[in-house]
């Protein structure tokens, strides 16, 4: 296959983040993660999560919602684990409030 028709490893890299992202939700720093684990470089899955189009704050409304889908968990729990899921502090915060609405 030529260059001019094989698609580069950042493009590769974003259709992977845009597949995940409709699925699923991620923060950035779980989506780097993943996209790794993919066989994405570091650079592919930086580049692919930054201009994925992602709203983070949206993300991270839509991981909480599942959580409250599948256990009871306080505000504060639901925030502490969207911390650990790599959502900022700000990210998680509005996605615990989003989800508790």
């Amino acid at each position: 296959m030529n260059e001019d028709t094989s698609l580069s490893g950042q493009s590769i890299a974003l259709v992977l983040a845009e597949s995940y992202l409709i699925t699923m939700g991620f923060s950035r720093k779980w989506l780097i993660r993943q996209l790794e684990f993919e066989g994405c470089t570091a650079k592919e899955a930086i580049y692919a999560a930054d201009n994925c189009g992602a709203d983070w704050k949206e993300q991270a409304a839509r991981v909480a919602k599942n959580y409250l889908n599948k256990m009871s968990l306080s505000i504060e729990k639901l925030i502490a684990q969207l911390a650990f899921q790599g959502f900022t502090e700000e990210e998680a915060i509005y996605g615990a409030d989003a989800a508790c609405k």
